[in-house]
């Protein structure tokens, strides 16, 4: 299974907001110089997550982008999902139906478990993890 950019991006993306935002806008303009991404792509990215309800838009001068909620409120699932999809490594690890031989197939187990431990892992972790992990970064860097 591999995220594609679509989803790393909004991660970051998400993770800006999250930390630049302080219940004010962002523009996406701003977001796109910090994190050395494209703007038009960006707009690509913020269309699922708006439909998701995960962020929204604020128009006019001083617009841009807000969360909908705390960050802690948020998961890494939450956020990939809307862009990825189901994060299952085959389609049979959600849907046994999908195979003709999964009552016989030993593998089957396997993606599922890998499957479990993707979730485990994106739905136990939080957009506020993911900003704590970036201020330390930034207290690193600055140390």
């Amino acid at each position: 299974m591999k995220i594609s950019t679509k989803g790393r991006y909004a991660l970051r993306l998400m993770v800006d907001l999250a930390l630049m935002g302080n219940g004010q806008p962002v523009s996406l303009r701003d977001v796109a110089q910090r994190q050395q991404l494209s703007d038009k792509y960006l707009e690509q990215i913020v269309t699922p997550l708006s439909r998701a309800g995960l962020v929204r838009s604020v128009r006019g001068a001083g617009g841009g982008y807000l969360l909908t909620r705390g960050p802690a409120e948020y998961t890494v699932g939450d956020i990939l999902r809307p862009l990825e999809g189901d994060l299952a490594p085959v389609e049979c690890a959600t849907d046994a139906e999908f195979c003709d031989r999964a009552d016989q197939c030993v593998t089957l187990e396997l993606w599922q478990e890998i499957h479990r431990a993707v979730a485990q892992v994106v739905d136990g972790t939080t957009l506020a993890d993911l900003v704590e992990r970036q201020r330390r970064k930034q207290q690193a860097e600055h140390a």
